[in-house]
């Protein structure tokens, strides 16, 4: 393992270690907070079942997200070749992404009833305008020196956005798909408390109900986790996707 990856560990372990010693050296109530080995046994007691909730959690996240991407891509360079669709489009945009999302999930509840798609929806409403906003930028900072050339040589406009515009972007866009993908879960466990009978969003609203305090860290624990791991699938994709500046800044 390497440095990199083991000092995160490293600071977990420690973090754990030291909310263990003061849950217990301040004799602080289970039912208020836990102690981790608490919340471990929790989630060892019911392995297979936290692992589905955890399942289906990921699914809405996943499948919010990957709508948000493509939409959210596709919007960008819409509104960034045409000023004309950009100024009918965007402010639109905006004003609906300014409405809280937790008060469009009862809607999407009714519209499309209590299962996966409007999870879904409401995930990828929270998701996408970091993916718009980020993408847009990313293909207005093209060199002009650039595209001057690329046009005195002709290049049709479809091979300029291909060739220079969405290259020089991709930073920018996998910051915004980085940002989307945390939203996202954090869409999906909005839509899941609105409505679900599934996902670690509906284990902590039942959890919170008997205060199961343990239940409700369990699955905070594994959101974290999942969390972590969607961020780190997102790097992997973006340093395959630009190893050149893998190798620029040695990783």
């Amino acid at each position: 393992m390497t440095r990199g990856a083991l000092l995160p560990l490293i600071g977990i372990v420690v973090a754990l270690l030291v909310w263990e010693a003061a849950v217990r050296g301040f004799g602080v109530p289970g039912y208020l907070v836990p102690a981790p080995s608490a919340v471990f046994a929790e989630i060892w007691d019911f392995p297979l079942w936290y692992a589905q909730q955890a399942a289906f959690t990921t699914g809405i996240t996943l499948a919010g997200f990957a709508a948000a991407a493509v939409f959210g891509v596709a919007f960008a360079i819409l509104i960034t070749e045409s000023r004309t669709l950009e100024r009918l489009l965007f402010p639109p945009f905006v004003a609906l992404n300014s409405v809280p999302k937790v008060a469009l999930a009862p809607l999407l509840v009714i519209w499309f009833g209590t299962g996966s798609p409007p999870k879904i929806l409401v995930a990828f409403l929270v998701a996408v305008f970091p993916v718009v906003v980020d993408s847009a930028l990313g293909l207005r900072s093209a060199p002009p020196d650039v595209l001057d050339l690329a046009r005195a040589l002709r290049g049709s406009r479809w091979s300029v956005l291909l060739r220079i515009k969405f290259f020089a972007a991709l930073p920018s866009i996998f910051a915004g798909l980085k940002v989307a993908m945390s939203l996202a879960l954090v869409g999906a466990i909005v839509g899941e408390f609105v409505s679900s009978q599934n996902g670690l969003g509906h284990v902590i609203l039942s959890a919170q109900g008997s205060f199961d305090t343990a239940r409700v860290f369990a699955a905070l624990m594994l959101l974290a986790v999942i969390g972590m791991a969607l961020i780190a699938l997102v790097g992997f994709v973006e340093r395959r996707a630009m190893p050149w500046r893998r190798g620029a800044t040695g990783h």
